[in-house]
């Protein structure tokens, strides 16, 4: 990973989070604006309370003739203070959405490189990246973004402001004012070299912790549990050095500020105070008014640059954070968001397949081995064959999740020329063992959709015999399951698997022994249903069922790592045409 202290990497990191900022959309907008309307409110309220203090104290007015200024400081202060809660709300709104659409984009990207999934990089840095990295670019768009435009915009304003007032007052916040950004990027030096080490040590305590959680039976076993603990613990401790060095620096940014506003503040002050005692002629005309707005504003001037160096640490960690995403998963500014919507309408459509010489090796030994396969669109074929044969390695290298020679089209075009998210809106593939998240029934359906409604999920686990079980539990589709499906039996799994199948919309369906753990009656039935979801797209069964085999329009039998054709003695009254075959 390059470092962010070089130049050019750190000026690359900081256009692609400015670049990433476009996700936020309007929340972000609002964010950004909110605390430019509350300062330019800010030149009022100060004028005003100014005026309010000047008339009473040095025009002797009774403050029943100042009572409406009164009451519309009052109003400033509410509108100001409800400016601030929109803001922080709508940043936060804004950062969500961009962490919600980079996760997307990241978790595509994934998915389109699955076959390399375990091997490089570890699956603890990857999650780490998904969840923690991603996580830490929120207080850049949520906090620091904001606060640097109103930082670069706010007290240029207001010196401007105070120039016709007083121009020495003007003069000196605009000298004294951009000391701070000067000296706090000489400390945000160190502090991105710090926080860079923070993010990888994060990236390498992830990985290593969840790598030896993963391994724990094998440290058992040889007896290796202590060591494991020790390392963990070692990686622990260097995090936890790396995240005070961070914080020291952080601090030292905030010194830094405190002292040059001080300073600023206590020169307008110095210099007000002896212009009144006639000390200094520069303007013998000040009135007191003048010099209360001008002593009222000298802290607000440094305010936008003191909530700059609140979370000015927040773009060192987002600029890390983002160079570990990169190195770990993707460049965030290529992605692509996926299109993880539920159609709309189906759209019953099906596409030829033409498989030549098709070959997958594992460890030099071929599991495939030149096989051949054309099937039109709409027709069904079930593939046949021992257990180990390659019936599961030829379903999961027709969808490309297995690296592969030869030549595979679908539809016409190359399987290698899709883009994944066009693969995966055009083709469904259910495995013959389903993976089951910790979450309810309904959310693990939903894995095919997660923008489907709970009455399209509820159809679904219809179609697919779900709610027979589901009614029978406590809270139905809501029923909280395990990993792995732990609770449940076998053909449960299959067929909260099968339910998924209604939530999408193929041109081709691939389904691995759907039915390998159901009853003759249930399998009949749910034969029944995935048969009439499936007319009109093409169909490929992998299966050892004499009942899927009856219904499919071919059956092909596998040996040898190639199709050979099987004899049909007759069609099965809920099958296709014999003629399809």
């Amino acid at each position: 990973m390059a470092s962010s202290t070089d130049p050019i990497a750190d000026r690359a990191n900081a256009r692609k989070l400015m670049g990433l900022r476009r996700m936020g959309g309007r929340a972000l907008i609002v964010a950004v604006t909110a605390p430019l309307v509350s300062g330019a409110m800010l030149i009022v309220y100060a004028a005003l309370l100014a005026q309010v203090l000047g008339r009473t104290i040095e025009g002797g007015e009774p403050l029943g003739a100042v009572t409406p200024l009164i009451g519309v400081l009052a109003g400033i202060v509410l509108i100001r203070a409800l400016l601030g809660l929109l803001g922080e709300q709508a940043g936060t709104v804004g950062a969500e959405q961009i962490k919600a659409r980079l996760r997307t984009g990241l978790f595509g990207h994934i998915l389109a490189q699955r076959h390399a999934l375990g091997l490089k990089p570890a699956s603890g840095a990857v999650g780490a990246a998904l969840i923690d990295q991603v996580e830490g670019l929120e207080n850049f768009f949520a906090r620091y973004l904001p606060a640097m435009i109103s930082a670069a915009i706010l007290p240029i304003a207001f010196a401007v402001v105070l120039f016709p007032i007083d121009w020495v007052v003007g003069l000196l916040f605009i000298f004294t004012a951009p000391l701070i950004p000067l000296f706090m990027a000489l400390a945000g030096w160190g502090a991105q070299a710090a926080t860079d080490r923070q993010a990888t040590a994060l990236s390498r305590l992830s990985a290593h912790f969840a790598d030896r959680l993963r391994g724990l039976l094998t440290l058992k076993l040889f007896g290796r549990e202590t060591d494991a603990i020790e390392n963990v613990h070692a990686a622990s401790e260097a995090l936890r050095r790396r995240t005070n060095a961070v914080l020291r620096i952080a601090f030292l940014s905030s010194a830094i500020l405190e002292f040059f506003a001080a300073l600023g503040v206590a020169g307008v002050a110095l210099y007000v105070g002896l212009t009144y005692l006639g000390f200094l002629g520069v303007n013998p005309g000040l009135t007191l008014t003048s010099g209360l707005f001008a002593l009222i504003m000298a802290p607000e001037v440094y305010a936008p640059l003191r909530q700059l160096a609140a979370h000015y640490h927040d773009r060192a960690a987002a600029k890390s954070a983002l160079a570990e995403i990169e190195a770990i998963v993707a460049d965030p500014g290529e992605l692509a968001t996926p299109d993880i919507s539920v159609p709309s309408a189906k759209r019953v459509r099906a596409l030829p397949l033409a498989v030549r010489g098709l070959t997958v090796k594992t460890q030099d030994e071929a599991v495939l081995d030149g096989l051949d396969l054309d099937l039109g669109a709409g027709e069904s074929l079930a593939i046949m064959g021992p257990s180990g044969i390659g019936k599961s390695t030829l379903a999961r290298t027709l969808v490309r999740l297995v690296p592969f020679s030869g030549d595979v089209t679908l539809g016409g075009t190359a399987l290698s020329e899709w883009s994944e998210a066009e693969l995966r809106a055009s083709v469904t593939f259910i495995s013959q063992k389903p993976h089951i998240f910790v979450g309810t029934i309904a959310e693990n359906i939903a894995l095919a959709a997660p923008a489907a409604t709970a009455e399209t999920i509820a159809a679904a686990a219809e179609e697919a015999l779900v709610k027979e079980f589901a009614d029978r539990l406590p809270e139905g589709l809501d029923t909280l399951v395990g990993e792995g499906g732990y609770g449940l039996s076998g053909g449960q799994i299959q067929r909260i698997g099968l339910a998924r199948l209604f939530l999408t919309d193929p041109a081709l369906v691939v389904l691995d022994e759907p039915t390998a753990h159901l009853d003759p009656a249930t399998e009949a039935k749910l034969l029944d249903r995935v048969q009439a979801f499936c007319d009109g797209r093409t169909l490929i069964i992998m299966t050892h069922s004499s009942a899927v085999t009856a219904r499919a329009g071919k059956v092909m039998r596998m040996a040898g790592g190639r199709l050979l054709p099987t004899p049909r003695r007759a069609a099965h009254p809920h099958g296709h045409k014999e003629g399809r075959a």
